[in-house]
């Protein structure tokens, strides 16, 4: 289906005036560091500046600063070749796209699909940061290869980088209050592959809406209509799973937590006073 529509970003495509806007990412990058984020090259980043295919850096002295949406276009450019496009495929693709008079139409449909569901931004963390959070607990191997293996931290430099902190200073709270380190990464590791997929059958059903078109170009009068309609599902579909997760959490609670409290309420009650004994 996306073919016509894996169309790279510009700041002239806009949510819907009546709907949220689409949460932006602040981040810089340096060539390197947007290879990195891009799961590219510098090679790779120079080659499809040469083509076209990415915008030339802001300069500042003699850096070049990238932003989220040259990331956003790398990561588009990526997506393509792993389904069998060239580069000139692609590079004629966005060609005769821009030059449609439907550019404005599929770029707002492109960013109602792509752009970010969430608003969190990462963060970096010191050595001395993690060590203030966790303990040391957090640099024992089969810890800290875990924590590698899910992404939770990435090493950059001479720190990490933590793709969504929350998880991370959820985590510190947690172990604050005496949950071991390694219970709570399996159990982050089993949420993931259940909201994996979850979220996979939920988008799926946004899919269908475009399957319709058999993989080619919606009509010009969809096009909008169909943009406004994902940007209305979107914040839908995760009102859904929060409630979802809220009423598994109190279930829980409730079978596991509850009778525990009422033994503790138990023990708090004075004792009953015993019956006076029979005279012999």
């Amino acid at each position: 289906m996306i073919r016509a529509m894996s169309t790279p970003l510009n700041d002239s495509a806009t949510a819907p005036a009546n709907e949220p806007e689409a949460p932006q990412a602040a981040n810089e990058y340096t060539i390197d560091e947007l290879a990195r984020a891009g799961n590219s090259t510098v090679r790779n980043v120079r080659a499809y500046q040469d083509r076209g295919l990415l915008a030339p850096p802001q300069r500042r002295g003699r850096v070049g600063i990238y932003t989220s949406e040259h990331l956003r276009r790398l990561q588009l450019i990526n997506q393509l070749l792993s389904r069998g496009y060239t580069l000139a495929n692609i590079q004629e693709l966005v060609e005769g796209l821009e030059k449609g008079r439907q550019l404005q139409d599929i770029l707002g449909l492109e960013r109602a699909i792509s752009s970010p569901w969430s608003a969190e931004q990462p963060r970096q963390y010191s050595l001395p940061e993690l060590l203030s959070l966790f303990g040391i607990s957090a640099f024992d191997p089969a810890v800290l290869g875990k924590v590698l293996s899910l992404g939770l931290l990435v090493p950059e430099g001479l720190g990490f980088r933590a793709p969504n902190p929350k998880i991370l200073q959820a985590g510190a709270e947690l172990a604050r209050a005496g949950m071991p380190l390694n219970d709570m990464l399996t159990i982050v590791e089993s949420l993931r592959a259940n909201v994996e997929r979850v979220a996979d059958e939920m988008v799926q059903l946004i899919a269908r809406i475009l399957d319709r078109y058999n993989g080619g170009l919606p009509p010009p009068e969809d096009v909008p209509r169909l943009a406004e309609l994902i940007w209305r599902l979107r914040p839908l579909a995760n009102m859904a799973v929060d409630a979802e997760v809220s009423r598994a959490l109190e279930n829980s609670a409730n079978k596991f937590l509850g009778e525990r409290v009422a033994q503790l309420l138990e023990h708090m009650l004075p004792a009953a006073p015993r019956p006076p004994s029979e005279p012999l």
